[in-house]
């Protein structure tokens, strides 16, 4: 080893080494492993709280008046923006107002009406069969119960719990969209890639009171920022609660 015994000055301006910048935007990094149930729950009530700050006024977006509209517009809204739907839905209940007159429709008619939601023959075809159920089994009515709303042709869980929780404030269980699906395999609160068992997952870790509120919470943050193609992490109230954050953003 050499040792220098020359006198140390301070070094010019230009001779001054720069140190790179650092990155202000990654999260802070968390312990790797599998989470336990409690802490789990820990972050998801963070996650909730800071959703809520976001979007204190988050809703389902759907236009609609009635239990029967919102059970139609729900039904439209398969693989169809909720922004679509809300355009086709004025002129379909002026024409078709009631769950007779949806009955008693022409399908063609009916089939033209949504044309624009996509899928409108098989969407025409549930949403005629599910008014004839209604009106044999129901007396007419949409009801309030997730086992009777099975019953009706097109409506799965997902579609169901709209309802329920929507129109009735029945929490049954929890949405799960495209979005809800995305968002809870990022901030992994589940590793499962099927909507029931992706709800099931929810389930087990939302508190029931929060069940009709996450799915509103989450739907609006998909939107906004946690897109499916390139997600705001920069601009995201969860970028420290969620795993995938550091992901996009050294990316």
């Amino acid at each position: 080893m050499v040792t220098s015994s020359a006198p140390t000055n301070p070094p010019s301006p230009a001779a001054a080494t720069v140190m790179p910048a650092q990155k202000s935007a990654s999260p802070p990094k968390r312990k790797r492993g599998r989470e336990s149930k409690r802490a789990l729950r820990e972050r998801l009530g963070e996650i909730v709280s800071g959703l809520r700050a976001t979007y204190p006024e988050a809703e389902c977006a759907l236009e609609y008046r009635s239990a029967w509209e919102l059970l139609v517009a729900t039904i439209l809204s398969a693989q169809c923006t909720d922004k679509r739907v809300n355009m086709v839905t004025p002129a379909l209940f002026e024409r078709f107002p009631t769950v007779e007159a949806f009955a008693a429709a022409p399908r063609e008619e009916l089939e033209t009406a949504i044309r624009t939601t996509g899928f409108f023959r098989n969407k025409a075809k549930n949403i005629q069969g599910a008014a004839h159920v209604l009106l044999e089994k129901f007396g007419g009515a949409v009801p309030n119960t997730m086992a009777e709303l099975l019953e009706l042709p097109g409506v799965a869980r997902k579609t169901a719990n709209v309802v329920l929780g929507v129109a009735f404030q029945v929490a049954d269980g929890v949405v799960v969209d495209t979005h809800v699906s995305r968002l809870s395999q990022r901030l992994r609160l589940t590793r499962e890639k099927e909507p029931t068992k992706i709800e099931r997952d929810l389930m087990q870790i939302v508190p029931q009171s929060d069940w009709i509120d996450i799915g509103h919470l989450l739907i609006h943050h998909g939107r906004a920022l946690c897109t499916a193609r390139k997600p705001a992490c920069g601009e995201c109230p969860l970028q420290d609660l969620c795993p995938s954050a550091a992901l996009y953003l050294d990316g």
